[in-house]
């Protein structure tokens, strides 16, 4: 008995196309239920409704018309996207407090003026006693580019942190932050769907860094940059700019393209260019392996050695709320 290659190559394309459409259906459906204004009940029966529809479509490419069927999906996918697209991130909501204001920067020569600098008193997650500043630095002064990374489950996964120092004792922590609306939690999934805003943060390293290691348990780790001064200048003041654009331009946070590793790097190729891509840009808990084989570490000492000298999950507990403690967070720390 022979076979038709006319029915195997139309069987072959049925089976691909129903592939894409699924998976596209699938995108689909979980951005009608992250973004439909909808209450939870409504919500279900129009991403049902959606799903009826993917079932025609496939319907009718394996039983009418492949293009026909094709045809009809690419119109509705269509119409959702013109939807997607229309979704515009915005500052004007109702925040959690930690990140009900942004900071911004302005800048005079080498003197430049935070506004919005978080201080919080962190007492749990759930309490503290907030405290948003204003603070100037001096950038004739600046010395010191810290990466902090901090676990708080897998190896792979970690939040990225940068603080910078300064010759009169002065440090400062920026946090690339997603924005939570009143009443958020935060899902790596909805991430991908244009839930939060994004927002980049000053901070007090007390904040910022402490909350981590003493509130929330987090394994926190803390890399010297070997960094020229005048790099290191130009990332400082690219957080800056990067702050202010996002209050003029409002932008979704995405857990793979907008993120708290993916932001940086975008800065830091922008000064220097030519930074390989790489898997552990995404897999944020191995990026120290990625920076020391840039030769952005400390030289005279292997990996091991820097995460080992660098862990400053204790230390960080010890120092508490302490007005040292930068200083002793850094104990230790190779290049300090």
């Amino acid at each position: 008995m022979s076979i038709n290659p006319r029915s195997m190559l139309t069987v072959c394309l049925q089976v691909l196309l129903s592939l894409v459409i699924l998976l596209a259906s699938i995108w689909a459906c979980l951005a009608l239920y992250y973004q439909l204004p909808l209450d939870m009940p409504w919500r279900v029966v129009g991403i049902l409704l959606w799903g009826s529809l993917c079932l025609f479509t496939l319907v009718r490419l394996w039983r009418r018309s492949i293009w026909k069927g094709l045809l009809i999906y690419l119109v509705l996918h269509g119409a959702l996207l013109v939807w997607w697209n229309n979704l515009i991130p915005s500052n004007n909501h109702q925040w959690e407090e930690d990140v009900a204001q942004m900071t911004s920067g302005s800048i005079e020569g080498d003197q430049v003026t935070l506004f919005n600098v978080r201080n919080f008193d962190w007492h749990s997650e759930t309490e503290y006693t907030p405290r948003w500043e204003t603070r100037e630095y001096d950038l004739s002064k600046l010395t010191s580019v810290d990466m902090l990374t901090s676990h708080w489950g897998m190896d792979a996964i970690a939040h990225v942190l940068v603080s910078f120092g300064f010759d009169d004792g002065q440090f400062v922590t920026f946090s690339v932050e997603i924005r939570k609306k009143k009443g958020q939690q935060f899902s790596e999934i909805a991430g991908f769907f244009k839930q939060y805003e994004l927002s980049i943060l000053a901070t007090d390293e007390r904040d910022a860094i402490g909350v981590r290691p003493n509130v929330r348990g987090e394994d926190t780790f803390l890399y010297r940059i070997d960094m020229p001064a005048d790099i290191r200048k130009k990332l400082f003041l690219s957080y800056i700019e990067q702050a202010n654009q996002l209050i003029e331009q409002p932008r979704f946070y995405n857990t793979v393209t907008a993120n708290c590793t993916t932001l940086v790097f975008g800065m830091m190729q922008h000064i220097s260019g030519g930074l390989p891509l790489d898997a552990r840009l995404l897999l944020t808990g191995y990026l120290p392996s990625y920076v020391q084989e840039l030769n952005g570490l400390t030289d005279g000492f292997d990996l091991a050695q820097l995460r080992s000298a660098g862990r400053i999950t204790e230390r960080s507990k010890q120092a508490g709320q302490s007005s040292n403690y930068s200083k002793i967070i850094r104990q230790g720390v190779p290049g300090w």
